[in-house]
């Protein structure tokens, strides 16, 4: 069985293809009683966009890479913060309609791999995670200018925007809070950017 195309979804609605386009992509410039009846049509034949066609009139992938400098069996076993990372990332996205690429690199190669991948335009975004060091990874990611945020400060100086915990505040604060005491908990994660 053949899939509908844009074609049988704009002779369902008496419109050109051009408006079924515009109302699939959530262009406003369609009358709203025109962008009920395209709805309507998408409804009655089980229209589902193609992603590619798509990706070339929106130039969105509608997809963020979530990038970790770990071996699969570190991230899959060893630290549950990377699980944490996984499902709070997933929860975000699902709500905000995108889908997660989730890409582990551990050798020069793997990472070759992944910018070959990011600068390709796969991706929306880039999340890093977990990285080490002096990796090049987030500086080849950022002469892309993909969107990128790192989780957890660089160890590098690099101008990238971060997430990070605030542990010197949140300790001071723990100390000054009532029933506080030396060394208390950690604060909510701080929004920085390294300068």
């Amino acid at each position: 069985m053949r899939r509908p195309t844009l074609e049988a979804v704009a002779a369902r609605a008496g419109v050109s293809r051009a408006t079924v386009s515009r109302v699939v992509n959530g262009q406003a410039t369609v009358a709203p009683d025109i962008r009920d009846a395209v709805l309507r049509a998408v409804d009655e034949l089980g229209y589902v966009p193609n992603s590619a066609a798509r990706s070339l009139v929106t130039q969105r992938t509608d997809s963020i890479a979530l990038v970790f400098s770990e071996p699969p069996t570190r991230v899959f076993s060893e630290d549950p913060m990377f699980s944490t990372v996984i499902r709070s990332a997933s929860v975000e996205l699902e709500a905000a309609d995108k889908q997660i690429v989730l890409m582990l690199t551990s050798s020069a190669k793997s990472q070759a791999r992944i910018e070959r991948y990011i600068a390709s335009g796969h991706v929306d975004g880039v999340m890093l995670i977990s990285m080490h060091g002096a990796d090049p990874l987030p500086a080849a990611i950022a002469r892309m200018r993909v969107p990128v945020v790192s989780y957890g400060r660089p160890a590098v100086p690099i101008d990238i925007p971060f997430v990070d915990n605030d542990n010197v505040g949140g300790a001071a604060r723990g100390r000054h809070a009532p029933g506080g005491s030396r060394g208390g908990a950690g604060s909510p994660p701080s929004r920085g950017r390294r300068t």
